[in-house]
């Protein structure tokens, strides 16, 4: 319910009658002091006449016809003394007191609150209570002359002396109560500032209802009958009534005259087009309605809500008819010059076009304010859409009135957050009509425009959109403001989330300002917006080159291993995967990252470090010194035993073994310390996972290249055979790690040589064994093809044209169509792959055990992807 915006409106503008009973504590503006209760009036029992008591007992007022005793705050209307005479002879009086309660400080204003509470009681003929009602207020007291140079003393003084809800025993709590806000800073509401922000002001007065009169409850009949009349009696009489309803008190009351409203209502649905006064007024009075929840089903009783809708379209179409004629004499005037005639036309036409823009713009907004309102509704929302809301709006973009802008924005925000919406708005192109937006120089129209495109951004063809008109830019140069930061960054952030888009960060500013903003952070943990982005941005190459431009990479670093920052450990991660200049910047810190891993530090901080330091695959890296230095072949042994830890962490340790496996010292020591074993035992735990399957037959794949390691796998344990059986993996990453793995062992060992190639035959004729074990041959048949089910094995083909059923001496040929003679005869041919494409493994090319030219990289994931792309070489297919 938004009680608080309505009551504000009219306590400080509408009607211009204070809100309260009897306007109890209300002062004057002198000293800066203004009073704004926050509470509606009791409901006024008919014909009974009030007063208010300030925390003592009321005086009494008696019923009309009695001799008054107190004063009343009002007439008694004609039909509440009717009203009165029905109620019977025993109520005759009304007691009213109002008891003083709490003082707080207003959170985001230089204001104070105080709550209070007002009992109403109706007394009998004898004084005896027989009705009674009670409830709580709030008034506020704006402080606008408080400042740093106020004498706080005396303004306390003077708020006790003025405001007789509060006790003169709480000048002290009051003064201290004005100390705090004195010196709190304005900061502090900032959040608060900018949620106010994002919801648009109500619309302010207009030439139709500035009239001299002042409305007058009692007069409703009168306002009533003006409706009847001509254009000019009806939008007086609308501005009457609207004066009435811009009053929260009064809302109740004009509920209960049907005749009026249905008069209302009537009225705009035929006279709206005569006149745009007309229809604003009475428009305003509903929207005064749509302010409150639980006035939401009048304005549905009446259709204002669709007629609202006919409104705007057929005003969004004469604004395009204006236009129209409005360029068409613009032409005429700049294809002649000199004729004056023209020139003047043009002028008077865009003049008039000027007031009537700025009329239509005053309908505009109360109308789609009061949509706005009546949207809180879902199901009220999607008939709005139904009947093309969204176009509407997205049109509107075009206008250049501040407010209405803020207006149609803040709408466009609410309903993006469903997906039939922002389709809507993809197909009318708002991100283009949104650029114009970004940079403005209206404060509340950026707040709101920037959260309007981070709901937008989530759709990837919207971040698509953004950058191709320019958005990334724009958004860059808003991170220096305090006030935008965190939006924009947010909408970086997710564009950032799109591989092409990385590396168009590096020809903006960005970099360097997420940098400066880091080591500027204070806390522990950086905000998580920011470190999020930089992670992101650190997984292209490019940028990692400015973020490590003197000394960012020291300074991360050093950062990281301080807090233990598991997020900034992340972004150093990415960081180091990229091969060139960057990656040998790690080197002095490979001994910082080593002792990070053991069981004392943080599970996700040592994840980080063991990434970090499985990227590092540098030639001129002593990994066995490291290994001894830091004790580390204990630690990734125990990780490695089923449920010792995380699967996050055993993959890291897992990934770490294959790169420090690359040197032969190393991989001879995790040989001797009995790795090898473990890892099968591993396999055997995560054979389901293809993550691990593939980075366990990596390590094998290393391990090959060394005698000593190559000897303990072929030899002492069964890996051959697990790979064996990993041949025909559903997954393409692992069956090309483990054919590489498998072909290495074939050239060094000649009985697994006959097993992988039996296993490579049994699969490329799979159908044509199976065909045969299942069927006993005829020696009768004259033919072996012919026209019997054998058919289907060889597809109704020759044979001899099947060139993946052939075998050489050095394995099968894949099926890749015709192949010369000569290509059989060539020894480096495995699999499919032919000389010149890669180096084999197993050919000469080797230098001693170490890694042969043109090797696989290290896989990232069994998924394909690898941040320095890799080049998987084709295989034979299967």
């Amino acid at each position: 319910m938004r009680l608080e915006q309505g009551l504000a409106e009219a306590a400080l503008g509408g009607s211009g009658q204070p809100l309260g009973f009897g306007n109890p504590g209300a002062v004057g503006g002198a000293g800066g002091l203004t009073v704004v209760t926050t509470a509606p009036r009791l409901p006024r029992l008919a014909g009974l006449r009030t007063v208010s008591a300030l925390g003592c007992e009321g005086t009494l007022a008696t019923v009309p016809g009695n001799s008054p005793v107190g004063l009343s705050d009002s007439p008694t209307p004609p039909h509440a003394a009717v009203a009165a005479a029905m109620q019977g002879e025993d109520a005759r009086y009304l007691k009213r007191k109002v008891k003083g309660g709490n003082i707080d400080v207003h959170p985001s204003e230089k204001a104070l609150i105080v709550q209070y509470e007002v009992e109403a009681t109706i007394l009998g003929e004898m004084g005896d209570p027989m009705l009674g009602e009670r409830k709580e207020c709030q008034k506020i007291i704006r402080l606008k002359s408080l400042n740093a140079n106020t004498d706080i003393t005396s303004l306390a003084r003077k708020v006790v002396e003025e405001c007789k809800l509060i006790h003169p025993s709480k000048l002290n709590e009051v003064e201290q109560l004005l100390y705090y806000l004195q010196n709190r800073r304005d900061s502090l509401s900032g959040k608060e500032k900018k949620e106010k922000s994002s919801k648009p002001k109500d619309p302010p007065p207009f030439e139709g209802m500035e009239i001299d009169e002042v409305a007058n409850i009692n007069d409703m009949d009168e306002y009533i009958e003006l409706l009847y009349e001509d254009i000019p009696d009806k939008v007086r009489g609308s501005a009457l009534i609207l004066q009435l309803a811009r009053n929260p008190d009064n809302l109740e009351e004009l509920l209960l005259n049907e005749t009026a409203l249905g008069a209302l209502a009537r009225v705009l649905r035929e006279d709206w087009k005569q006149s745009v006064e007309l229809a604003t007024n009475i428009i305003y009075i509903f929207f005064c309605f749509s302010s409150f929840s639980q006035f939401h089903g009048l304005i549905t009783h009446y259709k204002i809500g669709a007629l609202c809708m006919n409104i705007i379209d057929h005003e969004l179409k004469r604004h395009e008819l204006w236009q129209e004629e409005l360029s068409k004499k613009k032409k005429a005037v700049d294809e002649d010059p000199e004729n004056q005639t023209l020139r003047k036309e043009y002028e008077k036409t865009f003049k008039k076009y000027q007031g009537l823009v700025v009329k239509q713009e005053q309908l505009l907004r109360v109308a789609l304010y009061l949509l706005l309102n009546l949207a809180e509704d879902t199901r009220t929302e999607l008939k709005m859409r139904n009947k093309n809301i969204v176009h509407m709006l997205v049109k509107a973009l075009d206008r250049d009135n501040f407010e209405l802008l803020i207006l149609v924005v803040s709408f466009l925000k609410k309903l993006s957050i469903f997906m039939e919406n922002k389709n809507d708005m993809v197909e009318m192109d708002i991100v283009e009509k949104l650029v114009k937006m970004i940079p403005c120089e209206h404060e509340d129209l950026l707040n709101i425009t920037l959260r309007l495109l981070l709901n937008l951004s989530f759709d990837t063809g919207l971040r698509n959109k953004m950058v191709q008109v320019g958005l990334l830019p724009k958004l860059t140069a808003l991170l220096g403001n305090e006030n935008y930061k965190q939006i924009a960054m947010c909408v970086l952030y997710h564009i950032s989330m799109d591989d092409r888009f990385k590396s168009m960060f590096a020809y903006t500013d960005c970099i360097p300002q997420l940098m400066k903003m880091l080591f500027e952070c204070s806390d522990e943990r950086i905000d998580l917006e920011l470190i999020s982005f930089c992670i992101n941005l650190a997984a292209n190459k490019r940028n990692v080159q400015l973020i490590c431009e003197g000394n960012g990479l020291k300074m991360l670093m050093k950062r990281a291993l301080k807090f233990k920052d598991p997020l900034l450990m992340k972004m150093i991660r990415n960081i180091s995967q990229h091969d060139g200049p960057t990656k040998n910047l790690f080197i002095d810190y490979v001994g910082d990252l080593a002792a990070q891993i053991s069981n004392d530090e943080e599970e996700e901080f040592v994840i980080e470090c063991l990434g970090t330091l499985a990227n590092l695959t540098i030639p001129d890296l002593d990994w066995e010194l490291v290994l001894k230095e830091y004790k580390l072949v204990p630690y990734l042994k125990d990780k490695l035993k089923p449920g010792a830890a995380e699967d996050d962490l055993v993959l890291e340790v897992v990934i770490m073994i294959g790169t420090v496996s690359m040197d032969d010292s190393c991989a001879a020591l995790l040989a001797k310390s009995g790795i090898i074993p473990a890892l099968i035992e591993l396999l055997n735990a995560q054979q389901e996972d293809d993550e691990f399957v593939c980075q366990i037959i990596y390590v094998f794949y290393q391990m090959v290249f060394h005698q000593a390691t190559r000897d303990v796998i072929i030899k002492e344990t069964q890996a051959p055979a697990y790979l064996i059986d990993l041949m025909h993996d559903k997954n393409n990453e692992i069956r090309k790690v483990c054919d590489n793995t498998l072909d290495i062992i074939a050239e060094y060992d000649e009985e697994w040589a006959k097993k992988i190639q039996s296993e490579k035959f049994r699969w490329h004729n799979s159908q044509w064994l199976e065909m045969v074990e299942s069927r006993q041959m005829d020696e009768s048949e004259q033919y072996l093809y012919g026209d019997d089910r054998i058919e289907p094995y060889i597809h109704e083909g020759d044979i001899l044209e099947r060139p993946d059923l052939f075998y050489s001496s050095d394995g099968l040929i894949a099926s890749e169509g015709a192949i010369s003679p000569d290509f059989f005869s060539d020894f480096h041919l495995q699999n499919g792959d032919v000389v010149g494409q890669h180096s084999f493994p197993g050919s000469l090319g080797m230098d001693g055990f170490g890694q042969p030219v043109g090797i696989l990289g290290r896989p990232a994931t069994a998924y394909g992807f690898r941040p320095d792309e890799p080049f998987y070489y084709g295989f034979g297919s299967r």
